[in-house]
């Protein structure tokens, strides 16, 4: 047995790539009036951030070995690679916002692009998680929204499943504030992510999902759809309605 786990901690490492109803929806919620702040995207530092929890914090939903493979090589790789392309295209980060480079990535190598989403990604997915709670539910404001452009939240959960499901190889699944100021649910390939000028989707970023494989691996195997139905447990949705702004 420990020798089955070595196997598929070397797989995670040598395998990485770092290169409606009656509710009552007040006037704030209706379509057309939502003022929201923030649709830059949220910000985020070009350097690592230690990790606000412990490796075991997520346990059982996420465990603590593949957490602290996620973080300590997988995004770890993506923060080092990043640095090195902003030196080589001199990149002044004390005036260009990582969410700037997002916005503009277009004009970078495929090294900036593939590490600079990566890091943001993982960065952004951090935060967006906590402790596993079987009465996890978003807030009142986020429900009101989330009834409003999906019908229910389950309706939400279900279509954001789907998203996280069928992206085809690696890649994130998103809920996303976007440019209309209506949350859409989308995709994206690799470590691109909704802020960048050359995504099909396109907003602020509210939730994210990894789906990587190095992200459930060791726990679930090639059962995605099982991690995706656990992960609902640890979704930090004070952190995503905070995104939302005031």
């Amino acid at each position: 047995m420990a020798d089955k786990k070595l196997n598929r901690r070397s797989f995670l490492i040598t395998t990485s790539v770092a290169g409606i109803g009656a509710t009552v929806i007040p006037s704030w919620a209706c379509a057309g009036t939502t003022k929201v702040t923030g649709i830059g995207g949220e910000d985020f530092s070009y350097t690592q951030q230690p990790l606000p929890y412990a490796y075991n914090a997520l346990e059982p939903v996420i465990d603590a070995m593949t957490m602290e493979i996620h973080y300590s090589k997988h995004a770890s790789a993506y923060a080092k690679n990043l640095a090195d392309a902003v030196k080589a295209e001199n990149v002044d980060t004390n005036k260009v916002s990582l969410t700037a480079l997002m916005k503009n990535i277009n004009k970078y190598s495929a090294k900036m692009r593939n590490n600079g989403g990566g890091h943001y990604n993982h960065e952004f997915f951090w935060k967006s998680m906590k402790a596993p709670s079987d009465a996890n539910a978003p807030g009142n404001k986020l429900s009101q929204l989330l009834i409003r452009d999906f019908g229910s939240e389950d309706a939400f959960k279900n279509q954001f499943a789907d998203a996280a499901k069928n992206r085809f190889g690696s890649g994130w699944a998103w809920l996303v504030n976007s440019n209309e100021g209506k949350l859409i649910i989308g995709s994206t390939p690799n470590q691109d992510n909704p802020l960048m000028n050359i995504s099909d989707l396109k907003g602020a970023p509210l939730l994210g999902l990894d789906v990587w494989e190095h992200a459930y691996y060791l726990k679930y195997q090639n059962r995605r759809a099982d991690y995706i139905t656990a992960w609902w447990k640890v979704v930090n949705w004070d952190s995503v309605e905070a995104r939302l702004g005031n």
